[in-house]
Order: structure tokens, then sequence, then C-alpha cells
């Protein structure tokens, strides 16, 4: 059984990654799950200058889901590199840089900042946080801004360049042509759905950023639906993430056409889900006779 996934000129060894935002950069989590079993890390969104976020609370749970307005709070460019790449050196599954920023040259300055450290497999660009006031949403919603922006990161790396739609668009096919056109090699959907919660005794909303990304079981359908559209109408690798709980879960999104997946929410429900969902997903396999991760595909 062959697990392995390429993107441009790397193997992620399995289809399993953790979402960023929900995993920290790694070593939060290293009690709590074994890291070496992981396809990818998504780290936490990093950003040239340190970042302190929204006001609290950022979080408030909802049905089926919760809602974030985190803001991108990171500890920027130069505090990683000190302070986080030393643990992440010592991990043997790919670590994916999650990159955000408020202007193109933002994104552009993290990735020639950190492209010379080994430690990074590929980078993920957040071009879909819906909790921002600056970038990220604004630049997602855009197709020739994905397409600039896409091709401008391109000419400063060789390594993995995954860019992250948001399903918060009138046509996400769009914005999927325009990252391939501009040279990505993959595209992660969905990242979360613009959300907001009332505090109906407090006569407010939840959150003080009063909206947030929604995330958790309730937006799988939208997920599952994002991902075979975008499958269809692109020829890069399609990594599947929204709403993933169990291994089933994960099967739903690789047989309408990911070639990969991301654990997000789960991760707060039980650390450890990475680990069973890829269990489910051999299980799965295993008896549907499947020896790799394409012969998922084309079945609808």
């Amino acid at each position: 059984m062959d697990l392995s996934i390429k993107i441009r000129n790397k193997i992620l060894p399995n289809p399993v990654g953790v979402a960023s935002g929900t995993f920290g950069y790694g070593e939060e989590y290293a009690p709590l799950t074994d890291l070496s079993a992981l396809g990818a890390i998504y780290t936490k969104a990093v950003t040239v200058e340190p970042r302190p976020g929204n006001p609290l609370p950022r979080l408030v749970e909802t049905t089926a889901g919760m809602i974030n307005s985190i803001g991108l709070a990171n500890v920027g460019t130069k505090r990683f590199l000190s302070e986080k790449i030393p643990f992440l050196n010592t991990l043997s599954c790919p670590v994916i840089l999650n990159v955000a920023g408020s202007l193109e040259e933002d994104y552009a300055e993290v990735i020639r900042r950190v492209d010379d450290q080994e430690a990074i497999w590929g980078y993920e660009v957040n071009i879909s946080c819906p909790n921002v006031k600056k970038g990220g949403l604004a630049f997602g919603t855009d197709p020739h801004q994905v397409e600039r922006l896409t091709s401008s990161l391109r000419q400063l790396t060789e390594k993995p360049l995954i860019m992250k739609l948001t399903p918060n668009v009138t046509d996400i096919t769009a914005i999927a042509k325009a990252a391939e056109q501009g040279g990505a090699d993959a595209l992660a959907c969905i990242n979360t759905v613009m959300g907001m919660s009332v505090d109906i005794h407090k006569k407010k909303p939840s959150i003080p950023a009063v909206t947030g990304g929604l995330s958790g079981p309730a937006i799988k359908p939208v997920g599952i639906a994002a991902v075979y559209r975008v499958s269809k109408a692109v020829s890069i690798p399609v990594i599947g993430l929204g709403g993933i709980m169990n291994g089933d879960d994960a099967v739903e999104y690789l047989l309408s056409g990911a070639s990969a997946i991301q654990i997000g929410t789960a991760n707060f429900v039980d650390p450890d889900t990475s680990s069973k969902v890829l269990a489910g997903i051999k299980a799965y396999m295993e008896g549907s006779g499947f020896s790799k991760i394409s012969d998922f595909h084309g079945y609808f």
C-alpha cells in the first residue's frame, strides 16, 4: 500500500496532515500524539512582524463546530526562526509553513527570510483568512490578485507552494485556476466559512470581532463540494479540509478528488485524531482493494 503523495518535487509520506492554527508549531502536541506518523504539520501562520491578534474572547462554540477570530496572532519571523525552528529541525515529518500577510510584499518577505531553512518542506499561503481586516480574505477573493501573488512567490522558492482557498466566494474554481496559472503546486480547500454567533443574554455578538471563521463538522459538506469542484477544474493536487473528525470523513474527501487531507478542529477534541483518521483510511483501502491514493479518484 502506497500512501505517499507527490507535490512538486517532494513527497508527503501519507495523506493526513494537521491544519494550520489548530496544532501550534508542533511542539505543543508532541506529548499527545506521534508527530513522526503525520503526513505533514501545517504550522500556525507566520507573518513578518509579530501580531497580537484580535481582542479576547476569540473562540465560541457553535452547533457542530466553533467560530474563531484569532486574527493571525503569531510570534513573527524573527522569533519563529530563533524559537520554533530548533524544534522543527528535530522532526521527521514534513513541516509546511503557513504564510500570511497584510500586503503582497509581506508574504514575499516571510519566504525570503525562511527559505534557507531545511526544516521547511514547503509553504501553505494563507489567502483566505476571514478574521483579519487586511490581507487574507481580500487576496483570496480576486482571481487576478491570486494569480499575481502566486506568480511572485513562485519566483522566490523551489519548495512546494500550496495556496489555501476561501469558500467565501461565488466561484471557487475561478480562484483555483488563477492559483494554478500563477504556478501553485497544490491547493488547500477550504479555509473557514464566515460565521457569527450572538449571546442573547448579553444582547451582543459572542466575540468582540463580531464575525469569524466557522469550522468543524458543520462545514464538511461545503468543503467536500469545494474539493470536488476544484479537483475537476485543475490538474494539480487538492488538499481537503473542513470538518474531518474520523476516517470516514477523510474518505469522503478523497473520493471527491482530494489527494490529501488536513485535520483541524478535531485536534481540540482529541489530539490523536490524526492517527485514528490514518488508520481509518488504511482500513478502507484494504477493504476496497486500493493500493495507492489515486485509486480513490474517478468514481464520479
